[in-house]
């Protein structure tokens, strides 16, 4: 009889352990004790191309304006997963890009692309034609990454360096803005002709000087406040586009 009674309060110990066991699993996953969660296996994945401006020289690996852009997203839609791939160089010209694309073994199922290169084609004084031969093709590569969708493109206007410390020490400092202009024509005329998404953001870097606090600390490059505007400007286009 003992060894019956002793049987019989093990599998009740037994029971027991395995319930609150059970309700263990369901409140961490359910904290609130609500219906239960559906998960969901979205991820979101955005490219962004281009050279120190996307890089973010000078400013935190969270400041660059990728970063800021995946963290307004991740903060406004329901993801699972939210990855960023960002393929850029302080001192990278078009050609640079294009030879490094052609290195990444890259996929073609981003949800979103960006794209911001130029300003060392001004800067190393290529031939303009240089970038109008390779800007088109760095357009079509970044469609090629979102499966031939060029409407999840962005690309963003060159900023103008004339107006920081670093600028205003070249005695060109005007023809730095002229040059600008030339390049950011040229790629917002090619973007409407094409259909493409075209955000203009050179007027923010152009208030560097009576605003210091829209440069880095190098006197040269955009800063972690400057990038956020830049963000502001794209993060509505970014919406409709992973909407």
């Amino acid at each position: 009889m003992k060894n019956l009674i002793l049987l019989i309060t093990s599998y009740i110990a037994i029971l027991f352990s395995c319930s609150r066991n059970d309700d263990y699993q369901y409140s961490y996953n359910n904290p609130n004790n609500n219906d239960p969660i559906t998960e969901t296996n979205d991820s979101i994945s955005i490219l962004s191309l281009g050279d120190s401006y996307t890089i973010g020289e000078s400013v935190c690996s969270t400041c660059r304006f990728p970063e800021q852009l995946k963290d307004t997203l991740i903060n406004s839609l329901d993801s699972d997963t939210f990855d960023l791939n960002v393929i850029a160089q302080t001192g990278w010209t078009t050609t640079n890009l294009i030879d490094a694309i052609n290195t990444e073994n890259l996929k073609h199922n981003y949800d979103l692309v960006t794209l911001l290169i130029g300003v060392n084609n001004q800067y190393q004084h290529k031939d303009f034609s240089l970038y109008e031969s390779e800007f088109p093709q760095l357009v079509q590569m970044a469609i090629n990454a979102v499966n031939g969708d060029k409407d999840k493109l962005i690309v963003v206007s060159i900023p103008d360096y004339a107006y920081t410390p670093f600028g205003q020490q070249s005695s060109s400092y005007e023809t730095i803005s002229t040059e600008i202009d030339q390049y950011n024509t040229y790629a917002e005329n090619y973007c409407n002709t094409e259909g493409i998404t075209y955000v203009y953001i050179t007027d923010i870097t152009r208030l560097g000087l009576e605003q210091p606090e829209l440069v880095a600390s190098d006197g040269l490059h955009p800063s972690e406040l400057a990038y956020s505007k830049f963000v502001e400007r794209i993060i509505p286009y970014a919406f409709e586009k992973l909407d």
